[in-house]
């Protein structure tokens, strides 16, 4: 097997071993065996799979990622490889108030003012970024969704009409990514597409999830259908009981750090191990939510008991998992022991730039956002409190909470978080002296209109649960983003600095 290695020149390596972590030299490089040639410090980082090829005879096929035996059902083909281009069957296409109107005014532009979308029940519309503002452009888009949808008879239009109280509209969800999930549009076996680079984030539902642009999806407004190449797939192994500590946040970022921004570019990330499927539904959403970040074209998770449990709670259309053969090829797999992991932060500008967060301990912050697709579930909220409980303190920053679904919000409100003695975390937030959690949205996630609550308007430093730290991410150019899970946040809260969770967790 030929080994794939970070290096300017190539060169031979031993071997591989478990990719773990009690702390990083300044390489920033993970525990493997170093390679023969004494006067390199670079490390052995992956071990490459023989490459794929196909049957000479017609008599045996290759094996099959989960991604290519997704794409092969959804094209009607029997077989598929990486590099192919193939026409394929959408399940459910997804637009928000962002990309939806350019979505259907390029499907109008070419398909005729009078024209259909192709299935009014497999078009889901979520009205999420820019929603709770006085900007009359980002209102505008939002109606403008709404003249669409009612002309098209969209089934799946989670409206929004009172801005004032968001309670006031029972069919307005929030942020579109764990909308998706809660109401039962991510299913295992599906073809699933977004005009939003985060719609990967439904691949840990064991199905094909990726991003697309408005012209792509203008496309499939109109036929159901869009054309893709197949992507090479990466398999990415964690085993190892996961610390008390660490959550998905601190996986993904362990990664991302590992193979660059650019490491997995249009390829799939398919991720298993005992620590994967010890990880609830929520964590492997933070999970998938992320590849893009490394430049994968989706990620996906093997679905399993906790898949179908969530999934069957909320949804009673059929559904057809599929799993990666046992002989498919990857072209690269990466292991990892999550036991000899610590918390990891993404520094400014990029969220590759991983360091510890302990290493972090020296930089002051300005302020704590809690929220978005990637940490502003239920569960996300639930490990805040939990650690402000443990803790006993006030923060010393302003600490913003936005829940991510009306649904989220509520469970803020109402269940009790484990071993408070039955306190909600709201009342644990309010002991810390947070601010009170918002109305869910996206928020400042993508920074937004000046008046998005929680915006960087001032070039601060802000530690976040968000995905992405680049310049004016959240609003000002000049602010300073460091990403990290909802545990590390609440910890930096109370501190006032980056902050290891340990301080306050047993």
């Amino acid at each position: 097997m030929a080994s794939s290695v970070i290096s300017s020149s190539p060169f031979v390596c031993k071997s591989s071993k478990d990719l773990g972590l009690s702390s990083f030299p300044k390489s920033s490089q993970i525990s493997v065996n170093r390679c023969q040639k004494k006067s390199i410090s670079r490390k052995i980082v992956s071990v490459m799979a023989p490459q794929r090829s196909s049957s000479t005879t017609g008599s045996v096929k290759t094996g099959m990622t989960m991604t290519e035996k997704i794409l092969a059902k959804a094209s009607e083909k029997s077989q598929v490889v990486p590099g192919d281009n193939i026409w394929v069957n959408v399940d459910v296409l997804m637009t928000h108030d962002v990309c939806g109107p350019g979505a259907f005014g390029i499907f109008k532009r070419e398909f005729g003012e009078k024209a259909k979308v192709w299935d009014p029940e497999k078009i889901v519309v979520i009205p999420d970024h820019y929603i709770f503002t006085t900007d009359k452009r980002a209102n505008r888009n939002v109606d403008i969704m709404r003249e669409h949808c009612r002309e098209q008879n969209i089934k799946y239009f989670y409206d929004i009409t009172d801005l004032g109280d968001f309670r006031a509209n029972p069919d307005y969800k929030g942020v579109c990514h764990v909308a998706l999930a809660q109401e039962g549009h991510c299913r295992p076996g599906e073809v699933l597409l977004g005009t939003d680079s985060h719609t990967c984030t439904a691949g840990a539902f064991g199905q094909f999830a990726t991003g697309i642009g408005n012209t792509d999806a203008g496309f499939v407004l109109g036929t159901g259908k869009i054309l893709l190449k197949v992507p090479p797939t990466m398999r990415f192994i964690l085993d190892g009981e996961m610390p008390s500590y660490l959550q998905a946040k601190d996986l993904i970022l362990q990664i991302i750090g590992e193979i660059s921004v650019a490491g997995a570019t249009y390829k799939t990330m398919e991720f298993s191990g005992t620590t994967i499927e010890s990880l609830t539904m929520e964590e492997r959403m933070t999970l998938c939510n992320m590849v893009v970040e490394a430049g994968g074209k989706n990620g996906v998770i093997p679905p399993d008991a906790t898949t179908f449990n969530y999934v069957e709670n909320r949804t009673s259309v059929p559904f057809e998992p599929v799993y990666s053969d046992g002989n498919a090829s990857f072209v690269a797999d990466y292991r990892f022991d999550v036991s000899k992991l610590e918390p990891v932060v993404a520094k400014p500008h990029s969220p590759d730039n991983r360091a510890l967060a302990r290493e972090c301990k020296d930089v002051k912050i300005d302020r704590v956002y809690i929220g978005s697709c990637t940490g502003g579930k239920t569960e996300d909220f639930v490990a805040a409190a939990k650690l402000f409980h443990a803790s006993g303190k006030k923060v010393k920053v302003p600490t913003f909470l936005v829940p991510a679904t009306q649904k989220v919000w509520m469970d803020v409100y109402a269940l009790p978080v484990p071993g408070s003695g039955g306190k909600t975390c709201a009342q644990i937030f309010e002991e810390a002296g947070c601010d009170t959690p918002t109305s869910p949205s996206c928020g400042a996630c993508l920074g937004g209109p000046a008046d998005t609550y929680a915006r960087l308007n001032e070039p601060q430093v802000c530690v976040s649960t968000t995905n992405r730290n680049f310049p004016g991410r959240m609003g000002h150019k000049e602010g300073q983003i460091y990403l990290a899970s909802p545990y590390t946040a609440a910890a930096s809260a109370l501190t006032g600095h980056v902050t290891d969770p340990r301080e306050f967790l047993q």
